[in-house]
C-alpha cells in the first residue's frame, strides 16, 4: 500500500481546515433554524405550527446533495439580476456560501425535530413555576426551558453534527476545495485513487473523534447540575 501523497499533503490540510469551516459555519445556521422551527411546531398559533411542520417536512424530503445543487445553481440568476441593480456584474454565491446555506437547512430541520422532542420533554409544572413567580416568557424560556432543553437535545445534536461533518464532502460538486475536492484532484493528477480516498478517508474519522471528544465534555458540563440534583 502506498501513502505516498506525492506533494499533496499540504493541500489535504488545507482541505481539512475549510471543512471544518464549512462544517462549523453550518452548525451556527443550523442551529438556529432548528430552534425557530421547534419554537414554531410547539407554539399555539396555527400558521407558526405551519410554517415550522412545512420547513421541517419540505427540506428532510430532498436530498442533501439536491438542496447544494439549487441552492448554488438556483440563485444564478437572482444574484444576476441582483448584481445588476446594484451596479455590480461579476455578483454570485460563492460555493463556500452555498455549501453553508445548504447544509445549514439540512442540519436546521433535523434539529428541528430534536428541540422540540426535547423541548416536550420538560415538565409544563416548571413553566407554571416560573409563571407563579412572576417571571416573563423571555425569562422563564432562558432561564428554565433553555438550559433543560440544551441538555436533553445534546447528543441528538451530536449524532447530527457527525453527519453534517461527512456532508460537507457533498459540496465537492460546486468546486469547494476541502477534503474530497483535494482527494479528487489527487487521484486525477496521481492515478492512484486507493491512497488518497484512503487518506481521506482517515481524516474524516479524525474529525469526527475530535468531534465525539468534544461532545462528550459539553454532554458532560450541561450535566453537571442536573447530575447533582438527582444525588
Amino acid at each position: 500500500m502506498n501513502f505516498d501523497l506525492y506533494g499533496f499533503g499540504p493541500a489535504l490540510a488545507a482541505g481539512a481546515l475549510m471543512t471544518v469551516k464549512l462544517a462549523l459555519t453550518a452548525l451556527c445556521l443550523g442551529l438556529l433554524l432548528g430552534l425557530a422551527g421547534a419554537l414554531g411546531k410547539t407554539s399555539p398559533y396555527k400558521l407558526l405550527q405551519w410554517l415550522g411542520g412545512t420547513y421541517s417536512t419540505l427540506v428532510r424530503g430532498i436530498p442533501e446533495l439536491l438542496w447544494v445543487l439549487l441552492i448554488y445553481f438556483g440563485t444564478v440568476n437572482l444574484m444576476r439580476s441582483l448584481g445588476e441593480t446594484l451596479g455590480i456584474p461579476d455578483l454570485s454565491l460563492s460555493a463556500f456560501a452555498a455549501g453553508v446555506i445548504a447544509l445549514g437547512l439540512c442540519f436546521g430541520a433535523y434539529a428541528t425535530e430534536v428541540f422540540r422532542g426535547a423541548i416536550l420533554a420538560i415538565p409544563k409544572g416548571h413553566r407554571e413555576a416560573g409563571v407563579a413567580l412572576g417571571l416573563s416568557r423571555y425569562r422563564i424560556f432562558t432561564r428554565l426551558i433553555m438550559p433543560q432543553m440544551w441538555r436533553i437535545a445534546l447528543p441528538g445534536l451530536g449524532n447530527l453534527f457527525m453527519i453534517l461533518m461527512k456532508d460537507t464532502a457533498l459540496v465537492s460538486v460546486i468546486g469547494l476545495e476541502e477534503i474530497m475536492r483535494h482527494a479528487q484532484i489527487g487521484v486525477t493528477v496521481t492515478k492512484q485513487p486507493f491512497t488518497f480516498f484512503m487518506v481521506a478517508a482517515f481524516m474524516y474519522l479524525g474529525l469526527t473523534v475530535l468531534a465525539m471528544t468534544g461532545m462528550y465534555f459539553l454532554e458532560k458540563r450541561a450535566a453537571r447540575g442536573f447530575a447533582r440534583s438527582t444525588q
